[in-house]
This record gives structure tokens, sequence and C-alpha cells, in this order.
């Protein structure tokens, strides 16, 4: 396996030490080390994957330098627009380094979500023209690295590193939680399903979908929750639709930080049409927890101020179960859209499973109960 120091000091070596990009669960060692000893204010965990190319097309044209992004490959989505209209060969020439981890490979059992993205990552990288290197856990880091400056310097634009899983050996972020709370989320979630009674519930990506689907399991209750597995920084988008399709009831949208951050616009869309069906919940640990617990700006972010000014009529902030029922039945009597922010801390059961049914059955298990 490749040592993250080791991998990060060759990388150096070769003049890249600015790091930008949204955390991958393959590349957890690798970035929790990079947030930890990395260059002091040469490292950026971004809202979204754009955004981190965005900051390496600005570090390149001030320094003169090779940035390294990180990323999914579920995250290229977000990347073909600055990649193809800004840091291509034909447009800027902007020269970065992509490590993108490897979720669905072929052949390696993976989540339902992962394994389309994971059949056509490398066509994708193929299409956009960008040189690419497979690594596993034999690959090199000095031979990556060099291979790396050597194909910086003669295409001046990006090339990729594809990572497969289990590539990097262990390290363990040292960073602490920064959010101030002991509430776990899987506490506040069980908390929350009864005050939601029969509302339409739209779950965020990650762990926050697969606890409430066992917490629907263990009350026994019918599973009727839209758990989005996939499409990080759309849960709000997703309830808005619903909202919208269907006025006459109640649409509850459990937010993560890491995804409202991600697609942040999605705010002011709400707040213009101003849904009076919708209660938008986040959830804020202040953490990327589902790919390795990497810190957010979330801690810091006033989302009161940010919600209010997009045009929602009231916010609530709770950090306790008692708080929580409080604010919920104040929030809950007022006319839509209202934000509930839920401070929690990082941690789930190890035992954490995943949803025993489809995607496919999922959606129509949701669309079943709004249609009743």
């Amino acid at each position: 396996m490749i040592d993250p120091k080791q991998f990060v000091d060759c990388l150096a070596e070769q003049g890249m030490d600015y790091y930008a990009g949204v955390p991958d669960s393959l590349l957890a060692d690798f970035c929790a080390y990079v947030d930890d000893l990395g260059v002091a204010g040469k490292h950026t965990i971004t809202a979204n994957e754009g955004n981190a190319v965005g900051m390496a097309t600005g570090y390149h044209m001030a320094t003169g330098k090779a940035a390294v992004v990180y990323l999914q490959n579920s995250g290229l989505g977000n990347v073909i627009n600055p990649l193809t209209s800004i840091a291509d060969k034909e447009v800027y020439s902007i020269p970065m380094l992509l490590i993108v981890g490897w979720r669905g490979e072929p052949d390696v059992k993976d989540e339902p979500q992962h394994i389309k993205q994971g059949r056509i990552t490398a066509e994708q990288l193929e299409l956009l023209e960008i040189p690419y290197q497979v690594v596993d856990k034999d690959s090199n880091a000095t031979d990556l690295a060099s291979w790396a400056k050597q194909q910086l310097d003669t295409t001046q634009a990006p090339v990729a590193l594809l990572v497969k899983k289990g590539a990097f050996a262990s390290y363990k972020s040292q960073r602490k939680p920064s959010m101030q709370s002991s509430l776990k989320r899987e506490e506040a979630l069980n908390a929350l399903l009864p005050l939601m009674g029969d509302a339409c519930v739209v779950s965020t990506t990650g762990k926050t979908s697969r606890e409430v689907f066992e917490l629907r399991a263990q009350r026994k209750e019918q599973q009727r929750d839209f758990i989005a597995v996939g499409g990080m920084g759309h849960t709000l988008s997703i309830a808005l639709g619903v909202a919208m399709g269907k006025p006459n009831k109640q649409v509850v949208c459990l937010d993560g930080d890491g995804s409202l951050l991600m697609h942040l616009g999605a705010l002011p869309i709400v707040g213009s049409i101003a849904p009076a069906n919708l209660v938008h919940v986040l959830l804020n640990n202040a953490a990327h927890e589902s790919v390795g617990g990497q810190p957010t700006a979330a801690d810091t972010t006033d989302f009161k101020a940010i919600a209010l000014a997009s045009g929602y009529t009231a916010y609530a902030v709770a950090s306790n179960l008692e708080e929580l029922t409080q604010c919920w039945q104040e929030l809950v009597k007022q006319k839509g859209p209202v934000l509930l922010e839920v401070r929690i801390t990082t941690g789930s059961r190890d035992d954490l499973g995943r949803p025993t049914s489809t995607p496919i059955e999922n959606k129509h298990a949701f669309m079943d109960w709004v249609a009743k």
C-alpha cells in the first residue's frame, strides 16, 4: 500500500504542495494526512469539486505551479464544465493533478449509486482527453509523482490518478470535532421521526439516510422516505420539487452540512418560490462523516443569516433533544419555508447497515406514500 506521507512528500518534491478538493472514502487516509500535516495555508476542503478546480486555476496563475485536486469519481460531474471551459489546453491550458477515488470500479462490489459511475469513469477521463494512470496498492509513490510531473509539463493541462480501493495505507485523522454538541445524529433522527408524522421525507445521501432506513425498520414502520443514495448536494432541490408537486402535504428535507454547502444556491431558489409546506432540517456536525469525518466550513457558517436573507420565513437551532422538540413545534406553526438547524456531534454505530431495498423500490414506496 502507498504510505500517505511518502506520497505527499513525493508530490512536494515535484513542486506540488497545494491541495483542494472534496473528501472521498477511498481517499480518506490520504485526505486525513493532507489535512493534518499538509503545508499550512495550502489545503482547502471545498464546497464542491468545481470549486476546487477553480481554486487550482487561480493558484496556478498566481504561482505558475500545478495544484492537486482530489475528489470521488461521482464528483466528475461537478468538474466537467470548469475542466473543459477553463482548464483545458484549448482554452486557458491550466495544469493540475486530479486524484480521483474510483468508487464502483468494475468487478468490485459497491453500492448501487456507484455502479454506473464506476463503469464509465475511465471513459469519462478519456472523453475529456485527460491522461490518467490507475493507482492500486502495488503502485510506487515516487513513480506516480514523476509520471504526474512529466505529464503536466508536457500537456500543460489536467492529468489524473485514478485510485482503486485499498491503495493507501491507513492514517487516522488527529482533528477533533468542532461542533460543540453531544447529540448524535441517530438520536436526533429518532426524535424527529415521530414529530414529522405523515410528512413526505426526503433524506440526504450517506449515513443520514442509512439511519433513517434502520429507524423505520426498528419501529416496524412502512418504508416511505426518499433516501437519496447519491446526488450529494441536491437533496433540498429534490424536496423542493416534491413540495411544489404536493402543496397540500408537509415535506421535510433532512439535509447534511456538507450536502447543503455543496450547492448552497438552492436556498435562495427555495426562498423565491416560498413553498409554505417545506420544512428544511439541517443536521450539522461540521464534518463529511460518511467519507471519513473530514471537516466542513459549517461550524463557522451563519445559516440563520443565509436562510433569512434567502427568503426563509423562520429559523431555529437546537443542540439537544429538548430544544429539538421545542424548536420543531414552534417552526411548524409557521408558514414555510423554515429552517431548523440541529447541531450534532460526529459518530455512528459500528453496525450501521445499508438500505435493503433497491433505489427503484425506494422510489416507488415514496411515490405511493406521497400519493396517499
